[in-house]
């Protein structure tokens, strides 16, 4: 028996709550969310969605609450028998395509001539689903379309592991790396790599999964300088990072940046990044989000 709550906003209320409970370290992993659109011509209704395995109580509503800025939705409680929440989360999630790469769940085919990536959509954030990581797989095709060609990759905030899958597709070769703040990405990197053939190692085209803050970890040090640092993880979190990942990256080496609004909240990362030296390449805006494509400048 599964119990789902569920609470009906605007897109922007449901993504940004959605990104709010990827920034909390102590969730409780048994109240899983997902969030979605309520039907196809109705594109600007969302509902988060979240399955709670016995009777949610105020505390499990409270804590969808917490997630929204200003007044939250009215949380509702209904009973699900029979049925998996996994199953249930995955249900309503279609597929998506951002520039060759082809993004589903395990209820959908692969598609003939895209690079094929599976992610459980139960994994709310991080699955391609929203307008940064789909901006983001569509910004590392447009640096191979130029030509680059990172031999070391980082990806920062890696959450379900799609963006460093995605870039292991595109530069096979490359020594890549994860990480993560939150210990149980692990184990979902562990899975998702597994569902998409990805090694787990050390070696070139595999991938190498850290759990630290940030650039906090001596391997993760030592695995760099890195060609390509990717970073889709909030605004505040990025301009922190700025003098390690200037640190961090080769004359003249790549950082993708995403999870930032468009407006003030890009030109404030724009600043803090070209104090560390970096230039911007190219920029891209997903819905109300910017994607960042820049370059360290060469001597710094």
């Amino acid at each position: 028996m599964t119990w789902k709550l569920s609470g009906f906003a605007p897109k922007s209320q449901v993504q940004g709550a959605l990104l709010a409970h990827e920034e909390i370290d102590d969730w409780d992993f048994e109240l899983t969310i997902s969030g979605r659109e309520i039907a196809e011509d109705r594109p600007q209704e969302w509902v988060l969605e979240a399955w709670y395995p016995r009777r949610p109580g105020k505390p499990q509503k409270d804590a969808l609450r917490t997630l929204f800025d200003g007044d939250p939705p009215e949380i509702t409680v209904e009973k699900i028998l029979d049925q998996d929440w996994l199953t249930l989360s995955q249900k309503g999630v279609k597929p998506i395509r951002a520039g060759p790469f082809h993004v589903h769940t395990r209820d959908y085919p692969s598609v003939p001539d895209a690079i094929d990536l599976t992610i459980p959509a139960s994994q709310a954030f991080g699955t391609g689903q929203h307008e940064t990581t789909a901006g983001c797989l569509e910004m590392l095709a447009r640096m191979k379309g130029t030509g680059a060609h990172p031999r070391r990759i980082a990806d920062i905030g890696t959450g379900t592991g799609l963006l460093a899958m995605a870039a292991i597709a595109l530069w096979p070769a490359a020594f890549a790396t994860a990480s993560d703040i939150d210990p149980v990405c692990a184990g979902v990197v562990e899975e998702n790599a597994a569902l998409n053939s990805v090694e787990l190692g050390t070696g070139r085209g595999a991938l190498s999964m850290i759990v630290a803050p940030g650039m906090d970890d001596e391997l993760l040090r030592l695995r760099g300088p890195y060609d390509l640092l990717i970073a889709n993880i909030l605004a505040g979190p990025l301009i922190d990072l700025a003098p390690d990942f200037a640190r961090s990256t080769t004359p003249g080496g790549n950082a993708l940046l995403a999870g930032l609004l468009a407006g003030e909240q890009e030109d404030r990362v724009m600043r803090a990044y070209r104090r560390a030296g970096f230039r911007l390449a190219q920029r891209a805006v997903n819905g109300d989000w910017a994607i960042l494509w820049l370059r360290k400048r060469r001597g710094r």
